[in-house]
């Protein structure tokens, strides 16, 4: 199955709670060192750098950027260019249907990104038609927000899919009006001088501190009903929510830059 397709290269070394926590992190020449770089328990081996978690489990670490953090949508803006038009309340922003999708300002490529999500309550409509919006890395690669409580639907369209390629391991989605969060983690694509593909996209995701996709490879942009190949793109690229006509809530959205 697809789901068994997974790129072993990369794993991720340690799964802390709801928090993905890469081992091994930037030393402070900036790089990761291998461990054969320096003999075994060398203390010449450069110390990780500090970083300070938030203060309760999912608040953005000190060396987060954090992209809503319950007041503005000044991170954000329209297709267009223009500050992002849906609406800040009580904390959260909540999708205006009609208005469009909302980007980021600044463009990202690898990066740990942790959302928080609500469907809207009461619950109406079903399969794709029920609390429907996305989460979107570089734009292209679609993480499925979707109503998924006790609604059927295609299963690599339903929440935390990756959107037509890869159903979630398992459905850990929370009742519509409570806050599902997402730990993403994604590794972009990279490219070859030449303009050809040298490595495949990849994701890892976790739902309320489940694991529903791990460490998967893309086959390229995701599409609805089609499977678009892999075009050369910029290596950073804004970071999309998407409306689909549905009055879903965010909250507490930060992103960590990896190496």
């Amino acid at each position: 199955s697809e789901v068994a397709m997974h790129s072993m290269r990369h794993p991720l070394s340690v799964l802390v709670g709801a928090t993905l926590v890469l081992a091994g992190t930037l030393s402070a020449q900036g790089k990761q060192p291998m461990p054969n770089d320096y003999p075994q328990h060398s203390m010449d081996r450069p110390q990780p750098p500090v970083v300070t978690p938030g203060a309760a489990l999912g608040d953005a670490p000190s060396d987060a950027v954090v992209l809503f953090g319950g007041k503005d949508l000044s991170e954000w803006v329209d297709d267009s260019g223009r500050p992002a038009p849906w609406t800040v309340d009580k904390g959260w922003f909540t999708v205006k249907p009609g208005t469009g999708d909302i980007h980021t300002r600044r463009a990202f490529g690898d990066v740990q990104l942790h959302v928080e999500w609500s469907a809207p309550t009461p619950a109406t409509g079903e399969g794709q038609e029920r609390g429907n919006s996305g989460v979107f890395l570089m734009r292209e690669y679609e993480v499925q927000v979707l109503d998924s409580w006790h609604n059927v639907t295609y299963a690599d369209g339903a929440a935390s899919a990756i959107f037509g390629q890869y159903p979630p391991l398992v459905n850990a989605v929370r009742p519509p009006g409570e806050w599902n969060v997402y730990n993403i983690i994604f590794h972009a694509p990279r490219w070859n001088a030449n303009g050809t593909l040298a490595d495949s996209a990849r994701m890892t995701v976790m739902v309320n501190g489940v694991l529903v996709q791990d460490n998967v490879t893309l086959t390229g942009p995701t599409a609805y009903q089609r499977r678009p190949p892999y075009t050369r793109q910029a290596d950073r690229l804004p970071i999309e929510l998407q409306d689909h006509q549905f009055p879903v809530r965010f909250r507490n959205v930060w992103v960590r830059e990896l190496p």
